[in-house]
Order: C-alpha cells, then structure tokens, then sequence
C-alpha cells in the first residue's frame, strides 16, 4: 500500500530582504506567487492535503492562495494555519499539529522555494517509505556551501548529522552536500518529537532540524537524499534572486 503523502508549506515569513510590505512568498515568479509554484510540485508529487502556515499579513497571503487555487481551498485539500508569533520553524509546523495527524508521512516544505518540482518531491518520498525511515531530508551538492548546514556522513556514507555551517571544523566546512530546509518526516513521529523541541538558543526559537535527533532517538533511521538539480532548492531572500529563479522556470519550458 502506497505512503499517504501530506504537505506542509511554511509561507508565515515577512521576508524584510525583499523590501516590501508584501509578504514574500505572494511575490510572482513567471506569473505566479511563489508559494504556488510550491503548491503545484506538491500536488504532482501526489499530495493527499496541504497545509499552508501563513503568519506575516496572513490574509493577504491566504487571499492570493484562494485565487490561484479556488477550487482546491473549496474541497479541502489546501487548508492554512496560523503561526501567530515568529518563533522558529519547528514552532511554524507544530501550529499544522492537528493536520499532520498519526498516519502516513509529511513532507514541509518552503514557500520561498518556487523551483523545487513535484518529481524531486516524489523520489524523496519514494526515498523515505522504501527504506522505513522517521525522517528523510533533501540535500544538494553545492560547488560552493559557503552559509549552509553541512551534511555529516561516516565512513560509510551513513547520515550521521547536520552541522551548521558557523560550527563546521576547517575539516567539515570542505563538505559540499548541504541541507536544502526541506523535509518528509514519519507523521507520528514527527508530531510526537514537536512536543520536545527546546528553545534553550540565543535566538529563542524552535528549529525543526532539532526533531531530527529527537526521532532517532525513538529508534527511527533518519537520512539524507540528494536532489539531482541543485537550482530546485534555491530559496529567494531578494529582489535579484527573484529575477534569477524566474529565468530559471523560462529555460525550462
């Protein structure tokens, strides 16, 4: 029997880098907001429901949700929750708690991410299901991981850890998989380990990449799949990378 598939998209960022009063994700790329392009790959790699987060001017992100998908807001399959205060990723998704529910997967994903596609979604989940894991995180090989989480294997390739680039050793820093900030998680478990992600950090927040030593330490394996086309996790923070993402979707019509 196939892995039913949910998806949560974390839209509830204000995204100040743009320099906008509009919340980032509603801005368009190649004629669509951005957190649409995320809803579409997510509807093709099969998703049953999405969840969409919103926080950050809330209606006006939920408005333009309702007119690029009418149809799916009327039958249920994309509903929103609220994260009313900004205070982490793992405190965006634990507002969706009622909606990851204790059966099949979930997938979070990143509103701010237009290029990721629903085949890339897809193999991950395949990913995740075939070798039984609690969680399974999409990586890239980047030339240059300057800024980004690095992926820690052993010796045998086994997914060990991720390590924030400020923390890598001269050592770890030379590693070039990365952590895209996309997940599936096992549903159970992951609702499960938000109830035990502390905020004891300088910022004061719940990160979601906290759950992932949580749910090992239920016994669950977790792992690391790279994506085939480093451009799919591209996430956009300004204006110029915008343009530079919706280049990207024209070359590939």
């Amino acid at each position: 029997m196939k892995d039913s598939l949910k998806v949560v998209i974390l839209a509830a960022g204000k995204g100040t880098r743009m320099k906008s009063d509009l919340p980032k994700v509603v801005h368009k790329c190649n004629g669509s907001s951005m957190v649409h392009h995320v809803i579409e790959a997510s509807k093709a790699a099969g998703a049953e429901e999405i969840c969409v987060i919103v926080g950050y001017k809330a209606d006006v992100v939920k408005a333009v949700i309702e007119e690029e998908n009418g149809p799916d807001i009327a039958s249920g399959k994309i509903s929103f929750a609220l994260q009313d205060q900004q205070l982490g990723t793992g405190h965006a998704v634990k507002c969706a708690g009622d909606f990851i529910g204790d059966e099949g997967s979930v997938a979070v994903l990143c509103g701010d991410t237009p290029l990721i596609t629903g085949e890339s979604i897809r193999k991950l989940a395949e990913v995740h299901s075939e070798r039984g894991n609690g969680v399974t995180l999409l990586s890239a090989i980047f030339t240059d991981p300057t800024g980004y989480g690095r992926i820690l294997r052993d010796e045998n390739g086994v997914f060990t850890a991720i390590r924030e680039h400020k923390d890598c050793t001269d050592e770890e820093r030379k590693i070039t998989e990365i952590n895209s900030g996309m997940y599936i998680f096992n549903s159970a478990a992951l609702k499960k380990a938000l109830g035990e992600i502390k905020n004891d950090n300088a910022q004061g927040e719940y990160y979601l990449p906290d759950a992932i030593e949580i749910i090992r330490g239920y016994g669950l394996p977790a792992d690391a799949f790279p994506v085939e086309d480093e451009n799919e996790i591209f996430g956009v923070n300004t204006v110029d990378q915008l343009a530079e993402a919706e280049a990207i979707i024209k070359a590939r019509a």
